[in-house]
């Protein structure tokens, strides 16, 4: 039962994730308003705070309640699904940047200034973010199949 707990808690923290991250494509759009930015910014902590999420209980999976961890690490599937998920939290850190800039402006109750580059550019890398997390389930059924077994 632990076994299906663990995998149930990693899968719907990845769910969560996702629709975070959907989330901050539909909200950010320029011209920002005040309750937008509000949100983007209350969203993106809550993406960071299930990143650890998916993190932790990925690693739980790992080492106590998957294959083993001899499995996971002669397997070139989880080293891609590993990698994919190290370049989307690099990623992350611009738009994540970019909104923290903005708590001086939100507690004095003005609408941040974001600037049309810097809009262009917070906007593809979360397309790319949401692009890079698609593939994390295609190494991730991969693995479980065999397929990236170093032998």
């Amino acid at each position: 039962m632990a076994y299906a707990i663990a995998a149930y808690l990693h899968f719907i923290a990845i769910f969560v994730l996702f629709a975070l991250l959907t989330l901050e494509h539909q909200l950010f759009r320029l011209p920002l308003t005040l309750e937008r930015a509000r949100s983007l910014f209350r969203i993106d902590i809550a993406f960071g705070v299930t990143a650890g999420v998916v993190l932790v209980t990925g690693i739980s999976r790992v080492m106590w309640f998957g294959k083993g961890l001899g499995y996971y690490l002669s397997n070139s599937a989880f080293h891609a699904k590993i990698g994919l998920f190290l370049l989307v939290s690099l990623l992350s850190i611009y738009p994540t940047l970019t909104f923290l800039n903005w708590r001086n402006a939100l507690k004095a109750g003005q609408v941040p200034q974001v600037s049309p580059q810097t809009g262009y550019w917070v906007t593809w890398v979360i397309r790319l973010e949401l692009l890079l997390l698609l593939l994390i389930p295609l190494a991730a059924a991969l693995m479980a199949r065999g397929f990236g077994v170093i032998t």
